[in-house]
């Protein structure tokens, strides 16, 4: 079973979520086309290290009032809360809005987001929206397709299943990485490989941005660069 280490973690949020999918391309090639978001997410704490963490998955709507009424309706709520509470942690939450209108009613807000983190969640990864972002729990991160006013009719329809969030495939247990840029699921296989090969990424873009920064940089100059990059490992 794969196991979030703390030092795996601090190895991850050395680097931006670009760099991992950088990295990604190496110790994963098969994965270059696919498992990270597609389409722009409003990031509200760009300022926040990059969030590491463990999936739950879930879907809401808003629209529209749910199916369930009394007991059923609190049986879906407990099982959603007591779902977020169990397993690894840090986890992050990335949760589908399932309305045609997306981001119609927000299930993020003052008291979901401190519900949410002290249950050990980092933040949410979502293609609805989210608001109250002065009140938001502290180092909470949100990434949502908006920011919106109300929560409308917003409900949880179902969790623990595999979601698309922004172009983005996740599944219940798969490991996140998300910044500012986006999000990335990370192959629990190649997690560990990944510090070393953004950094060989690094030292080699180095040597052409070196180059480039330097007085006379011309065409020469750059394959020279090129050239002297490809022979780094």
């Amino acid at each position: 079973m794969f196991e979030l280490t703390s030092q795996l973690i601090e190895e991850l949020q050395q680097f931006d979520t670009p760099t991992v999918c950088n990295a990604l391309e190496i110790v994963a090639p098969k994965r270059r086309g696919y498992g990270f978001t597609t389409k722009p997410l409003v990031c509200t704490r760009p300022e926040l290290k990059p969030m590491v963490g463990i999936a739950r998955t879930a879907t809401m709507r808003a629209a529209h009032p749910s199916d369930l009424r009394g007991a059923a309706a609190r049986e879906l709520s407990d099982g959603y809360y007591a779902y977020i509470d169990e397993g690894q942690k840090p986890s992050i939450i990335v949760i589908q809005d399932l309305d045609d209108e997306r981001g119609y009613g927000s299930w993020w807000g003052e008291v979901n987001s401190n519900i949410h983190s002290g249950f050990g969640c980092l933040g949410v990864i979502t293609d609805g929206s989210v608001r109250d972002l002065p009140d938001i729990a502290d180092g909470f991160q949100m990434m949502a397709d908006r920011v919106g006013p109300s929560h409308a009719f917003v409900h949880i329809v179902d969790y623990s299943r595999p979601v698309t969030v922004a172009g983005m495939r996740v599944a219940h247990g798969d490991l996140i990485h998300s910044d500012q840029h986006g999000a990335v699921v990370i192959p629990h296989d190649v997690a560990d490989k990944i510090k070393a090969a953004a950094e060989e990424i690094g030292r080699r873009e180095q040597v052409i941005i070196s180059a480039a920064q330097a007085p006379g940089f011309n065409m020469n100059k750059l394959r020279e660069a090129q050239g002297e990059a490809a022979e780094i490992h």
